[in-house]
């Protein structure tokens, strides 16, 4: 397995060149802050092993078997830019589509701009929606934003909602709810946690270690998206805890593609959870 390393002053972003993964992001002198999942075993499937390296990677949704776990294996086409690199992975067999990952640093702050594409190279329309998860170590705490305001002058109708999977615990110990914000410390316990929801403010960030990872995204109202409109997620098992961004779901006709941005910013030297982080996350 073979690996390269992107770095400015302030971050180093860790890539495999035979898997399109992103396996490492350091800064401040700390460990590695995405989780290492290469002990898992395999999941096998008709067109080979799916091996989780761990880190972040580029999915397409709505989750299937054995569509989403086809092995993103081969190596990939890499192009290096200034302060930044294109990951490309060969057209996936079976799906016919095409994954890249355009990574860019910032030149002046711990921050990076990564651009998630897909490219339909079949013969036929696919519908689908780019997804992108990054798995981080256990020991934090996630910050999910709740929406806030009425949907109607009135206030009469819901303006929230969870979608939850069927091993999920309404109860389970880790979950704080909250009316601003909810909270998960990750903690290694079991059965896996997943919740998902329309995330109107368009970022989720985690804190570990003194450090606060923040990945924002763009928000798009009024389409759908998968999961029961969700475009923002958060799985939780005993080895690693999840971020994920959800763009709208698309039919991807043969030969066309489809982006989906995110933008990771990263502030350190926070030893605790304080109102004034809070008001650091918000996005005007």
């Amino acid at each position: 397995m073979s690996k390269r390393i992107l770095k400015n002053d302030f971050l180093e972003i860790e890539y495999l060149t035979d898997s399109l993964h992103i396996v490492g992001l350091y800064c401040a002198g700390k460990p590695n802050l995405m989780a290492d999942a290469s002990s898992l075993p395999p999941i096998p499937t008709p067109y080979g092993d799916f091996h989780f390296h761990g880190g972040h990677r580029l999915w397409h949704s709505p989750e299937a078997m054995p569509r989403t776990y086809i092995p993103d294996k081969g190596e990939l086409k890499l192009t290096d830019r200034t302060n930044g690199v294109t990951l490309e992975s060969p057209t996936g067999p079976g799906t016919g589509i095409r994954k890249r990952i355009d990574v860019q640093l910032a030149t002046d702050k711990p921050s990076a701009t990564l651009t998630h594409t897909l490219t339909n190279d079949g013969l036929w329309p696919v519908e689908l929606a780019p997804w992108a998860i990054t798995q981080f170590r256990l020991g934090g705490t996630v910050i999910l934003p709740m929406p806030v305001g009425n949907v109607d002058a009135a206030g009469l109708l819901p303006n929230r909602q969870f979608s939850v999977w069927p091993y999920t615990r309404i109860n389970d110990p880790r979950l704080k709810l909250g009316d601003q914000f909810t909270l998960f410390q990750a903690d290694a316990l079991l059965p896996p946690f997943k919740i998902g929801y329309f995330n109107s403010h368009g970022w989720m960030a985690y804190w570990v270690d003194g450090i606060l990872f923040r990945k924002t995204f763009e928000v798009h109202s009024g389409v759908s998206h998968p999961d029961n409109n969700s475009n923002a997620e958060l799985y939780c098992n005993d080895k690693f805890v999840e971020l994920e961004s959800l763009a709208p779901l698309k039919i991807l006709y043969p030969g066309a593609s489809i982006t989906h941005l995110e933008t990771w910013d990263i502030f350190y030297g926070l030893d605790s959870l304080p109102k004034e982080i809070y008001e650091l996350l918000s996005i005007p």
